[in-house]
C-alpha cells in the first residue's frame, strides 16, 4: 500500500474532478492521504476533506510565503483546530527565501511561532524550506528535535544537510523530483536516507513525475516515484512500497 504524506487535494486545480480523482486512488494502491494546508483559509478545506474521506488525514498551518498577515488569533485558531480527531501534524511551515516575498524575519517568527505549536500540541511538523537551509536547521534545532519530530518535505537539499536533519530526529519526503534526469541531489539523497526514515510525497497538484513533468500531479503518479526509488537504492520495490507505508504510520501515530 501507498502513502502520499503531502498533498493539496483542496487545491482549485482538482474542483472539476476532485471527487473523481480521490475516488480512484484505491484502484492504484493509495491507501492513505495527508492533506496539508498552507493558509488560513485551507487549513479549513483542508480539515472539512479529511471530515468527508476517512483515507484522508489533515495537517494545519502556514506555508512561509503566507505568513505576513498572521496574528495570534490565527494561532489560537490553529492550536484548537489540531485537536481534530483528523489532524495528524502541524504544518507546512518554514521558510523559503526563493523569492523572498516575506522578510527572512517575519518567516523566522511565525516558523518558530508554529514550531513550538507542534511541541505543545505534540505533533509532528511539516517543514517547508527552499534556499533556507541553514536558518531552518537552526531554527528546528532551537524546538523541534528527536525522534519522529517530522518532515522536511520535498527535500531539495544535499546529503550532508539530510544527514544533519535525520540527526535531529526528522523524516525525509521524496517526490516527483527524484525522477527528473537532472535531479542529481535528489537522487544522491534517495540511495543515502536510511529505509526507516524515507517517505513518499506528491505535493499535488505540483511536482508530477517523468513521463507526467509539467501536468497536473496526483497520487497515482507515486508508482512511478517508488520504481524511481528501487532502482536508486537497488532494493525491492514492494519492500520499499511498506517501509515508507509503515514508516508514514509511524511517524503520523496511526494504526495500521
Amino acid at each position: 500500500m501507498i502513502f502520499d504524506t503531502h498533498a493539496h487535494y483542496d487545491d482549485s486545480r482538482f474542483d472539476e474532478d476532485r471527487e473523481a480523482v480521490l475516488t480512484s486512488l484505491s484502484f492504484h494502491n493509495v491507501a492513505r492521504v495527508v492533506n496539508v494546508a498552507a493558509d488560513m483559509d485551507s487549513v479549513r478545506t483542508t480539515i472539512a476533506l479529511a471530515e468527508q474521506y476517512p483515507f484522508i488525514y489533515a495537517a494545519v498551518g502556514v506555508h512561509p510565503d503566507d505568513v505576513a498577515g498572521l496574528t495570534d488569533a490565527d494561532m489560537e485558531t490553529l492550536r484548537a483546530l489540531s485537536e481534530h480527531e483528523k489532524v495528524v501534524a502541524i504544518g507546512e511551515c518554514g521558510l523559503d527565501y526563493y523569492e523572498r516575498e516575506t522578510p527572512k524575519e517575519t518567516q523566522i517568527r511565525w516558523f518558530r511561532r508554529q514550531l513550538a505549536l507542534a511541541k505543545e500540541v505534540d505533533l509532528p511538523v511539516i517543514v517547508h524550506s527552499r534556499d533556507a537551509a541553514e536558518d531552518t536547521y537552526n531554527t528546528v534545532k532551537e524546538t523541534c528535535t528527536g525522534d519522529g519530530a517530522g518532515i522536511i518535505h520535498c527535500f531539495s537539499y544535499g546529503v550532508e544537510m539530510a544527514r544533519a536533519f535525520l540527526d535531529l530526529g526528522y523524516y525525509i519526503a521524496l517526490g516527483g523530483v527524484v525522477t527528473f534526469k537532472n535531479s542529481r541531489k535528489a537522487k544522491e539523497v534517495a540511495a543515502y536516507v536510511p529505509e526507516d526514515r524515507l517517505l513518499l510525497e506528491t505535493d499535488c497538484p505540483y511536482l508530477a513525475p517523468v513521463p507526467f513533468r509539467g501536468t497536473r500531479n496526483y497520487s497515482g503518479n507515486l508508482t512511478y516515484v517508488l520504481d524511481e526509488l528501487a532502482s536508486i537504492r537497488g532494493t525491492d520495490r514492494e519492500r520499499l512500497e511498506q517501509a515508507t507505508y509503515e514508516n508514514a504510520l509511524r511517524l503520523y501515530r496511526l494504526k495500521g
